[in-house]
């Protein structure tokens, strides 16, 4: 579980402060109030993990990535180029995990790192080189790191020993040259990074649009992709790998626990994925709205389900303890299952120990977490709210006030909008032309 974020001169950001993260996280604002942008720096993050082999400082992205955002001058804080970046985080590793197999010299060096805390200093040189003037690792940033990596010096400030140079490949210490006790001591932190990266899913707020038949080849994909467009073959992986999870007090396939929730949220009746003839590897998602009702494929219902569908596989294909970044998971929802997805990110977060971060617009979604921390159905202290706002090209973020009874004592102007002001201008229409008429 990723427990704090802070960054500088990212975007919007001159300095986000230290973001506290907790299992559930929701961000809220105005449109371009800079929320996209703080789970952006954790994407930008895996994605440079998962091109590692690219020697990138920084993998800024492409059509195919997370997030695409051009070049180190595009995301610079006002486009000022010789300015730096400033990327920190700490995290707990929660999810199941083995020790760490470091080969070093032929030799396998086994370590385990439970937790740790990660600051790194990016600059583009005079020839538009990015490079990496700080790297800091540690139990704790602000007390006692462990390593910090200065131009291309490596210091061990808790031990009595001599610097050594060490070229960085990347923002987070994979190296092309250095001493080998250097290479030993970065490396059960550049393994625990990776690691950390790998249980961390996005799910974008643009998603693929259903299909009529679906074609699965017999992979396990590791997650759904960022437009949902592998979530049949995971829920067909699942099948095959028995994948269960809870039901009430019964353990289940995950096919079951797809159709309690349709059914719970008066999305569907039920839910079937079947092969459309035995002797090929086609598949077709057939849905009946009602008891009554014939069953349809996934393309001939409502947009919003097939919307929604990769959210709710999401949240039971990834692996237990593993972190969610979910950008507007209730669009194109009715509000009654917006404020159902509150509960579903909650029952997730109890039982399964996902982390969830979740961008949204949704006030319904906002009200039914607050009803549910009152309800002790999820303590307020497993939840973290902020609203962002933009002002003069500048975010800021506030962290809202939530006491055990779910009550907002900070609640910010216009957070939804007016309504108040919607109800008092209608009602003063609704006068006006009264008494027009009775003119």
């Amino acid at each position: 579980m990723i427990t704090h974020i802070r960054m500088k001169n990212f975007k919007a950001w001159k300095d986000s402060g230290e973001v506290k993260l907790a299992p559930l996280t929701g961000f809220f604002g105005t449109n371009s109030s800079g929320k996209s942008s703080l789970l952006q720096m954790l994407l930008l993050l895996k994605q440079t993990v998962e091109r590692a082999d690219s020697e990138e400082v920084l993998f800024f992205g492409d059509e195919d990535s997370y997030v695409n955002l051009g070049s180190f001058a595009e995301v610079i804080h006002g486009h000022i180029e010789d300015g730096s970046l400033v990327f920190e985080l700490q995290c707990i590793l929660t999810h199941p995990r083995s020790n760490f197999n470091i080969p070093i010299d032929g030799s396998l060096w086994k370590q385990k790192i439970d937790r740790f805390s990660y600051e790194c200093i990016i600059h583009q040189n005079e020839f538009s080189k990015t490079t990496v003037d700080k790297l800091t690792y540690g139990p704790s940033l602000k007390n006692s790191p462990e390593i910090v990596c200065n131009e291309g010096r490596m210091a061990f400030p808790n031990r009595n020993e001599a610097d050594s140079t060490i070229e960085l490949k990347n923002c987070y210490g994979q190296w092309s040259s250095g001493s080998t006790k250097s290479i030993m001591t970065l490396q059960k932190y550049v393994s625990a990074f990776e690691e950390l990266f790998s249980h961390v899913f996005y799910l974008g707020p643009n998603r693929v649009n259903p299909q009529r038949i679906y074609s699965w080849s017999g992979g396990h994909p590791q997650h759904i992709k960022q437009w949902g467009n592998q979530t049949i073959d995971a829920l067909l992986s699942a099948r095959v790998r028995k994948l269960r999870t809870l039901l009430g007090t019964e353990v289940v396939p995950i096919d079951d626990k797809i159709s309690d929730w349709l059914q719970k949220m008066d999305l569907a009746h039920s839910f079937e994925l079947d092969l459309t003839n035995p002797r090929t590897t086609n598949y077709e998602v057939r849905i009946q709205k009602t008891p009554s009702s014939p069953p349809v494929t996934l393309v001939d219902m409502g947009y919003g389900l097939a919307q929604f569908l990769p959210v709710l596989v999401l949240c039971y294909y990834a692996p237990e303890g593993s972190t969610l970044i979910l950008e507007q998971p209730g669009i194109h929802l009715h509000p009654k299952v917006q404020s159902q997805l509150a509960d579903l990110l909650i029952e997730v977060v109890n039982e399964r120990k996902l982390q969830i971060l979740v961008e949204s617009h949704s006030e319904h979604l906002l009200n039914r977490l607050q009803r549910r921390i009152a309800e002790e159905q999820i303590n307020v202290d497993q939840t973290a709210l902020y609203f962002c706002r933009n002002e003069n090209g500048v975010s800021d973020i506030e962290r809202l006030d939530v006491d055990e009874f779910g009550n907002i004592s900070n609640w910010p102007e216009n957070f939804f909008g007016n309504d108040m002001g919607d109800l008092y201008a209608m009602n003063d229409a609704q006068r006006k032309r009264r008494k027009s008429q009775e003119s």
